[in-house]
């Protein structure tokens, strides 16, 4: 009779076919919990990963340090919260924004740190949404609840917002932004944020209300290089 493989090889396997590195997850804090209950977590967890993740970014990578910094205080708090670490879920914490032009791989690091979240045993029904989608969801339309559908994004325990400031400005926009990022910063709701937007420029092109909010609850990355999506033609 063949000898069941331990547990903890088992779950390895699960991670590492996933695409996501051991290693980077043994420095992460992780969920003192039952490993049959962690399992299942990671079951769950990976294929809400598999089916949130735009196929574009499915094998997406996070490898900046002040990135996997950010996840590393969001599941410290996540460990911190829970009761007898049972469970564990991501409840509050602290944001982060990264900025940099186009093409750097803001996206790609958000995704990535994501699909990292998914294999840490800490449950998290993360949302995701490009702000141009966020708006047309939100615009007044016959047949929609407009402030449900703002709810419902509001209210998620992690959020992504990808590609804030893209969009035109307008008054209602702006009013869009601010209410979601308040909305997020009096609860202190973890948002990963990406924008084109340089520094210098947040108050300007997201107005003063946004900005102050987003200085004071989010941590701030500046991706440099060049254009990833360009293909070099010789």
């Amino acid at each position: 009779m063949t000898e069941p493989r331990p547990l903890k090889l088992a779950i390895d396997e699960v991670i590492t076919r996933r695409g996501v590195n051991v290693d980077t997850l043994k420095d992460l804090p992780q969920p003192d919990d039952d490993p049959y209950l962690r399992q299942e977590v990671l079951r769950q967890a990976g294929e809400y990963a598999d089916k949130h993740i735009p196929a574009r970014y499915a094998d997406a990578v996070a490898d900046d340090p002040a990135v996997i910094d950010w996840l590393r205080r969001i599941l410290d708090r996540a460990v911190t919260e829970s009761v007898m670490h049972v469970q564990c879920s991501v409840k509050t914490g602290p944001s982060l924004l990264i900025l940099g032009p186009t093409g750097v791989g803001k996206t790609h690091q958000a995704f990535g740190v994501l699909r990292l979240l998914s294999q840490t045993g800490v449950r998290c029904a993360w949302k995701a949404v490009a702000a141009a989608d966020l708006y047309a969801k939100l615009r007044p339309r016959h047949g929609v609840d407009s402030e449900t559908e703002f709810r419902a994004v509001a209210d998620a325990p992690l959020l992504l917002v990808d590609d804030l400031g893209a969009a035109k400005t307008s008054e209602w926009v702006e009013e869009v932004n601010y209410r979601l990022v308040n909305w997020r910063y009096e609860r202190v709701l973890p948002t990963l944020f990406t924008s084109n937007v340089p520094p210098r420029e947040l108050a300007s092109s997201l107005g003063e209300r946004v900005a102050s909010r987003l200085i004071e609850m989010a941590q701030r990355v500046v991706l440099q290089g060049s254009d990833r999506r360009r293909v070099q033609v010789p």
